[in-house]
């Protein structure tokens, strides 16, 4: 403690260059906290968002299916077959076709609630064609949250994103015309119509692409015909979700089935390894900053202080003494920056998420930096580690100090 007040004092004597040192400590630790969050941030970004969903199981097409396309045929059928398992209780099919609408109010021209209430903006009215995800449901469940109005129960009715519903300036009760991409290559079908019914949250919405949801039979009027295809079916496991998915699995041996964590897995072992990497590469570029400017510093700090050093010797102060002040001065410096990087390092990661948040293919409700209690202690850890590499080299010159050819140099000049 006495060790600790006296590098307090030293830092305190010269307040520019302790400045510097716990700014720099800072900016470095502050990037250092983000890669750290970086590292893992998608994959429990990813587990908050599948668990949320409430479904365990993922089922897709595979094998000969893909021969004719990437959906599932009789989807009616198969969803019915998967309900009836004992291990299974929720279960969906969704359908995504892409679509787009044109300015407030639709294509048809008709005129929103608040337009109607005299609440038009005209200056606000967006130009353009709005590209659209439209999300059809075959199931009893459904995969979004409305946050307004109701839910859809009839051919025809949808609920909006908020996205979708901004852009489009629409609020329950308003009516608007999508044209569905139902066919091979760029054709786009005649308009069709649709009613808002609700505001709702969908939780793989991605950046820049709204989304309407509705049951099944809203694609097939926007698509004009009745396929009875789906994308995906998701389950929800009455017992463990990896036996439900081997039940799932040897009674529909031509799709492809998948728990969360299965699916996480993948991803962790392929399409987010990148991001470790850079996270990794990143933060051992970090630390090697933080080591040179922490070394400079204390080394110039106790050059300029070697006089005073060897006079505390003469006096008595032992060798750990002042070896031991030389330490604490490192970790003030390296606990001070670290505490300040912290909210600097919150900042930062959000300027930063929503720059990558840009990248296509991103849901909306995910996050590439994402803070977690062990990545606190990892960051106090490795600047811990940081400040005492930092210091070995200053403690050994004073550990070395000849006293009595200190002080006549000392005298002397």
């Amino acid at each position: 403690m006495i060790a600790l007040r006296f590098a307090w004092r030293s830092l305190v004597r010269q307040p520019a260059r302790a400045a510097l040192g716990i700014l720099g400590v800072a900016a470095v630790g502050a990037l250092l906290f983000d890669m750290l969050m970086l590292s893992d941030g998608l994959i429990v970004s990813m587990r908050d968002l599948l668990d949320r969903t409430g479904f365990d199981i993922r089922i897709t097409a595979s094998g000969d299916l893909r021969r004719d396309g990437d959906r599932m045929p009789h989807a009616s059928a198969t969803l019915e077959a998967i309900g009836r398992l004992p291990s299974v209780g929720t279960v969906l099919a969704l359908r995504f076709v892409e679509a787009e609408a044109d300015g407030a109010g639709g294509a048809t021209g008709q005129p929103s609630t608040a337009e109607a209430n005299g609440e038009s903006n005209r200056s606000q009215e967006p130009a353009g064609t709005i590209a659209l995800t439209l999300e059809g449901v075959l199931g009893d469940a459904r995969p979004w949250t409305v946050l307004e109005g109701r839910d859809p129960s009839a051919a025809g009715e949808v609920v909006v994103s908020r996205a979708l519903a901004e852009a489009l300036r629409l609020a329950s009760g308003d009516d608007f015309s999508i044209r569905a991409r139902c066919l091979a290559g760029d054709q786009i079908l005649p308009p069709a119509r649709l009613h808002v019914t609700g505001i709702a949250e969908f939780p793989f919405e991605l950046v820049g692409d709204p989304t309407a949801g509705g049951p099944m039979a809203v694609i097939d009027e926007a698509c004009a015909s009745r396929t009875d295809e789906a994308d995906i079916i998701l389950a929800a496991a009455t017992g463990e979700p990896g036996d439900t998915a081997t039940t799932i699995r040897a009674a529909q041996p031509r799709l492809s089935v998948a728990t969360n964590e299965q699916m996480l897995g993948r991803l962790q072992r392929n399409g987010f390894t990148y991001f470790r990497q850079i996270s990794a590469v990143l933060t051992t570029v970090t630390l090697g900053f933080a080591l040179l400017l922490i070394t400079v510093l204390l080394t110039v700090s106790v050059n300029q202080r070697l006089g005073e050093i060897a006079a505390l010797r003469a006096l008595g102060f032992s060798r750990a003494r002042v070896v031991a002040d030389v330490l604490c001065e490192s970790l003030l410096i390296v606990g001070l920056g670290g505490l300040l990087s912290l909210p600097l390092g919150a900042v930062l990661a959000q300027g930063l998420d929503g720059i990558l948040k840009t990248m296509p293919g991103i849901p909306g409700e995910m996050y590439f930096f994402v803070f977690a209690p062990a990545t606190l202690g990892l960051h106090a850890t490795l600047l811990g580690v940081t400040a005492l590499a930092a210091a070995l080299y200053p403690m050994q010159l004073v550990a070395r100090l000849p006293i009595a050819a200190t002080l006549r140099n000392e005298v002397l000049s």
